[in-house]
């Protein structure tokens, strides 16, 4: 048996118009139209297990949408192969639709105008949700959200909090066994954020949902997510853990000092010395490559030559990382 998600050599091209700019091109497009072929996806595979959370990012343009378009059978690959839970999701989308969900942080399934709970009733129909089932889906997500309040509310009045677990609930109703998530958290305070996280990570170890996500929130996969997938111009750069993507290219590191009084510190070959804001000159950041310098001999050297009353080592950020990588400047 394969994987709950078997994605093999998949690619995607488009044909793209080359109108060129101003009336004489728009008039000369009208005449002769000229196009030109764009690849989206190159040869990506990748496979993922049910209750699996993945994080599938990449810069703008990257391939990562229509890579989820192709997953959720709103879009075919001009090459390889697609499964997803036994179902080919462009050939067999009237059956494979049911046992998916969809969220989209900046394009709402709910009825503008209607209360919140209209909005349910109507997807109920929609995908005929037993009664029993969809009661239960309901009274669980609604608590575990805290939804009570503002379930009979019309839509256009909720804040954009509100709206996105309305919109969270709104994909989960019929039970599906897949959800992608697109910017789930956008817009979101910090409470928000994190009550939407709480109830994604307890969705996924209680009923064992595979979720995929689409973010430019690292927050949103390093809270959620074990495994990230990278693409960047249509092909894929990193799939592994979140561990492996520090050991592999988060290459440097920091140590933040405060010293006992104000001092100035001596150069030291191969390492960045930064002033810490609002810190009157006794604390420093010490930037470095690991591999150039050795942590304890630095460690060593300012604990001998100076007075130190703190020391702390931070491993570098996921989001640095990540931008490291999408610039071309990791290896």
């Amino acid at each position: 048996m394969g994987s709950f998600i078997d994605v093999k050599n998949i690619s995607k091209t488009f044909k793209v118009n080359k109108r060129a700019a101003g009336v004489s091109g728009m008039i000369a497009n009208l005449v002769a139209p000229e196009y030109e072929k764009r690849q989206a996806v190159k040869d990506i595979s990748f496979h993922i297990e049910r209750g699996e959370m993945v994080g599938f990012i990449g810069p703008n343009g990257a391939g990562k949408s229509t890579t989820i378009k192709m997953l959720s059978g709103i879009l075919y690959p001009d090459k390889g192969d697609i499964k997803v839970n036994g179902y080919i999701p462009y050939k067999q989308r009237k059956e494979y639709v049911g046992s998916i969900g969809v969220v989209f942080g900046q394009k709402s399934q709910l009825q503008w105008d209607l209360p919140v709970i209209d909005s349910f009733e109507l997807l109920k129909a929609i995908y005929r949700v037993p009664e029993d089932r969809y009661r239960k889906n309901l009274e669980r997500f609604t608590d575990m959200l805290d939804m009570g309040s503002f379930l009979n509310q019309p839509v256009r009045q909720l804040s954009l909090g509100q709206r996105m677990r309305a919109d969270i609930v709104a994909a989960l109703l019929h039970s599906p066994e897949i959800v992608f998530f697109d910017e789930p958290t956008i817009g979101v305070d910090v409470v928000g954020k994190e009550s939407i996280r709480d109830f994604i990570r307890e969705l996924n170890e209680k009923d064992r949902v595979t979720m995929i996500f689409t973010t430019h929130d690292m927050q949103d996969i390093e809270k959620t997510c074990k495994r990230l997938i990278i693409i960047d111009d249509g092909t894929k750069v990193y799939d592994g853990s979140l561990l492996g993507i520090r050991e592999k290219y988060g290459t440097t590191r920091q140590l933040d000092v405060e010293f006992s009084s104000r001092c100035e510190i001596k150069s030291i070959e191969k390492v960045e010395i930064r002033e810490l804001d609002h810190s009157d000159g006794r604390k420093k950041r010490f930037v470095f490559e690991n591999k150039e310098v050795q942590i304890n001999e630095l460690m060593n050297h300012l604990l001998t030559n100076y007075d130190v009353r703190d020391i702390n080592i931070s491993e570098p950020e996921i989001e640095g990382i990540i931008r490291k990588i999408y610039n071309g400047e990791a290896s």
